[in-house]
């Protein structure tokens, strides 16, 4: 979809901080504003949601079984890491 040119107004602090948001985040401005309203959408469907350029490069490097919830795994994981007893 091809973009459009938008301009916004804002107090200046509340502008730096965004762009050093940015910056830390390793996108820009603008793809922040467009993620933040496909978030607010009411119907909110997180399949289109855009996802990042990390995410993107590390989607499919694993693969996790579809039998045991997110936060079986995750718990599992963090007590092997840990070498704890979950």
């Amino acid at each position: 979809m091809p973009t459009v040119k938008l301009t916004l107004s804002a107090d200046g602090a509340l502008v730096n901080e965004a762009k050093e948001l940015a910056r830390a985040r390793h996108t820009s401005v603008s793809a922040m504003f467009a993620r933040f309203v496909v978030a607010a959408r009411p119907e909110r469907d997180e399949a289109a949601l855009p996802l990042g350029p990390l995410t993107e490069r590390a989607v499919g490097l694993v693969r996790l079984p579809d039998d045991r919830p997110d936060h079986e795994l995750l718990t599992e994981a963090l007590a092997e890491k840990y070498q704890v007893q979950p």
